[in-house]
This record gives structure tokens, C-alpha cells and sequence, in this order.
């Protein structure tokens, strides 16, 4: 192997810089893997699927939402099916992203806050020409279940549905993150379940904005409830269900 396909320093060492790269790839190889292995073992109880080829069926781009810590088993469902995923600038996004293109997602890097704008655009921009964006409304910091404004200027500006989904899975183990990330166990029962759509007016003002996000809000919480009941488990009370609480 010749120098120029494997950079050294002077003193003989594989460039500091060509290591690092290597080991991620390995490193997002491996988790990959895992979650490969996990989604291939698992057995998923559909509710509401149909939604998602009613919605394409009209010609139109859509956007689907679960929460952060909820990724996993849709990250299998809609595996090589060339949707869009955002993944963020940071270096945990870089892992991510290695991560969703193994799995065969087309991914636009930025985030609605950090590098977002030109992100948010070129997103939207897809959706509009019949793309569909997997999209994580409370990343990527968080809080948890809470809908930032990213997704609601992302409905609007490209004219497409949001379609709430919940995701549960037994049994689990709950990650202690900011998102309590959900890893299945092999040969894990789970449910996956989609909502209505909900749609943002082109017309919308911020504060028909800001109900559409709590809105929005309240439907992926009913949907994860279901699919968490659909299992046996007790949704938490902190999660707002319906207006007013």
C-alpha cells in the first residue's frame, strides 16, 4: 500500500487524524450492527400503518415524529427507504449520521437552532417535491416531549402533514439520558402506532403556531401511551395527554 492511501507521520504512525476517522467507522459499524440485530429479532404489532401510504398516495411529501428517545425501531421499519433524517452538526451527530446512512437514510446536517436555516430550507424543499422526513421534534438537547418550533416551520413551508407516531418495545432497557433512549431487548415484542395527521396552514400566526405545537404534542403523547399500553406498561402522568393538563 502505497503512502498516499495511508498518510503518516514522520516518525512512521498512521496520521492522528485517519485513526480517529477509522475508529469511528468501526464504532458506528458495530452499534449499527446491534441495531440491526435488534430490529431483525424484533416483533412489531402495526396500528395505523396505513396512514403513512394514504398520505403518499396523494403525491405528497410528509413528515413523521416520535420522540428522541424512541428511534430505534423506526430507524429498522424504514430502513432503505431513502427518507430524510436531520442529523445535528455536533460530534455525536457525526456518529449518528454515519449511523442513519448505513441504514439507508439520506440526511441533511444542521439542526432548527444550530446551522439550521440553510438546513431547515433544503428540508423543507424535499418534503415539498414528495420526500419523507423521519423527524425527532424535541432534538436534539431536548427537553423531552417537548415539540420545538423546527418541525411546525417545517410543515408549513413545505404545504405536507405531520403524522404523530408512539413506539414501545418489552423488553427494554431505559438509557438515564436527557431523552431516557429506549434499547429493545432481542426478541422484543413492540408496537408502533401512527396518528392523524395534523397539518400547519400557510397562513398560520405564531400563536396559531404555538397551539399547533401543543397540539402536536399532545397527539405523540397518546400515541406513545397506546403503543406503551398496547404492552402492558403505565404511561407516565407527566406526559400531557389532552388540553389543560
Amino acid at each position: 500500500m502505497s503512502d498516499e492511501a495511508a498518510p503518516r507521520r514522520a516518525d512512521g504512525g498512521i496520521d492522528r487524524g485517519r485513526k480517529q476517522a477509522l475508529r469511528a467507522e468501526l464504532l458506528s459499524l458495530l452499534l449499527y450492527s446491534v441495531a440491526r440485530l435488534i430490529g431483525l429479532t424484533a416483533r412489531v404489532r402495526f396500528e395505523g400503518f396505513e396512514r403513512i401510504a394514504e398520505q403518499q398516495a396523494k403525491g405528497k411529501g410528509l413528515i413523521l415524529v416520535t420522540w428522541h428517545g424512541r428511534t430505534l425501531i423506526a430507524a429498522n421499519i424504514f430502513r432503505n427507504l431513502g427518507y430524510w433524517a436531520l442529523i445535528s452538526l455536533s460530534r455525536d451527530g457525526d456518529m449518528q449520521n454515519r449511523i442513519f446512512q448505513r441504514f439507508g437514510y439520506r440526511t441533511v446536517r444542521g439542526s432548527t437552532s444550530r446551522g439550521g436555516v440553510r438546513a431547515t430550507l433544503q428540508l423543507a424543499r424535499n418534503i415539498r417535491e414528495g420526500g419523507v422526513l423521519a423527524f425527532t421534534p424535541d432534538g436534539p438537547k431536548g427537553p423531552t416531549h417537548k415539540v420545538q418550533p423546527g418541525t411546525i416551520f417545517l410543515a408549513q413551508r413545505s404545504g405536507c402533514p405531520i403524522l404523530p407516531v408512539g413506539i414501545a418495545a418489552r423488553p427494554r432497557t431505559l438509557v438515564k439520558s436527557w431523552d431516557r433512549y429506549m434499547v429493545p431487548g432481542l426478541f422484543a415484542r413492540a408496537t408502533f402506532v401512527v396518528g392523524e395527521p395534523i397539518s400547519v396552514p400557510e397562513d398560520a400566526d405564531d400563536e396559531a403556531k404555538a397551539a399547533i405545537a401543543e397540539e402536536l404534542e399532545r397527539a405523540m403523547n397518546r400515541m406513545e401511551k397506546r403503543a406503551e399500553e398496547m404492552l402492558g406498561f403505565t404511561y407516565p402522568a407527566e406526559f400531557r395527554l389532552t388540553a389543560g393538563r
